[in-house]
């Protein structure tokens, strides 16, 4: 049994005003919350379904096998638009990305993304990139380390674990988990590890690099936003602030207008922007907070296409 719970679930899926013969796209399937919550309200509509772990994928499959309305397609979000067009899909009424990793992901010791516990470096989403943590750690210099928990993670103390990782590798390979965190944790004072565990930063920017994460979510913004229909709705749940920043900066690049226009008693059509921001950040309730503590960090924004 799976147990995993979507965040901002209904805040998501009423944001979306689901059409019951619209068609829709689950950027992130992973186990089915968002995507089954969809297909209650979808009679004649179709809903397709991005995802790139083996394992989600085929629970999903199992769990939606005598549902007709799913196509589940095995493929990065980044390539949203090709994988649709193969199928003839070139419009679409919303799409919903929930980025981050699924607790499913983090809980399973083997696929090495946690902190807690112990396996050998990994946090491939797909597991068939050659790419891993493990070659990030024991292959990238000083240089190039410090610079993605600089970039990636926001790592105050970036140059020292940096050293201290190219420094532990001159003796031997750094093969684990909680192998790392040791390191992290002998590079950075110990008042740095008393309001968060010393390597969750790292552990981020890490798995941002293995995946691409930041490029490719850029890329499928874009591609989204040029799919939807007019009054589709596009909806990004975040989990850390590099995520929202491109969210938010490319909601507002798409729904800008010029202050002189903004004057007019009436906006011509033309003069329109693509997007109109529906809910700028929402954040998760009390009770949310409560029964999920995972949702801590989760903000979801959401846009309706206006123009296009």
């Amino acid at each position: 049994m799976i147990m995993h719970k979507s965040v901002l679930l209904e805040e998501t899926i009423n944001s979306l005003n689901i059409k019951d013969n619209g068609i829709y796209v689950d950027a992130t399937l992973g186990y089915g919350g968002h995507s089954g919550e969809i297909l209650k309200r979808l009679k004649k509509g179709k809903l397709f379904a991005f995802d790139q772990d083996d394992y989600a994928i085929n629970y999903s499959k199992e769990k939606f096998k005598d549902n007709n309305n799913i196509v589940i397609i095995k493929s990065n979000f980044s390539n949203l638009k090709n994988e649709l067009n193969k199928l003839n899909i070139d419009k679409i009424d919303g799409i919903i990305f929930d980025l981050g990793v699924s607790s499913v992901q983090l809980d399973k010791a083997d696929r090495g993304f946690s902190f807690h516990n112990d396996a050998r470096l990994d946090m491939r989403m797909d597991r068939s990139n050659k790419l891993d943590a493990h070659y990030v750690v024991n292959n990238y210099d000083k240089d190039t380390l410090c610079d993605i928990f600089r970039k990636y993670g926001e790592e105050k103390y970036a140059y020292s674990i940096a050293c201290k990782i190219v420094e532990y590798r001159k003796n031997k390979e750094i093969d684990t988990t909680l192998e790392l965190v040791d390191i992290i944790k002998s590079a950075i004072p110990y008042k740095a590890m008393r309001d968060v565990h010393p390597a969750r930063r790292v552990f981020q920017a890490i798995r941002i690099e293995v995946n691409n994460e930041l490029v490719v979510l850029e890329k499928a913004l874009e591609d989204a936003i040029s799919m939807l229909n007019k009054d589709g709705i596009i909806a990004v749940i975040t989990f850390h602030s590099l995520e929202d920043k491109i969210v938010k900066n490319i909601f507002r690049k798409y729904s800008q207008i010029d202050n002189e226009i903004k004057k007019l008693p009436e906006i011509p059509y033309e003069f329109l922007p693509t997007l109109e921001i529906v809910k700028s950040k929402i954040t998760p309730s009390i009770k949310e907070l409560e029964e999920n503590n995972r949702a801590r960090s989760s903000k979801l924004r959401v846009a309706k296409k206006i123009k296009g």
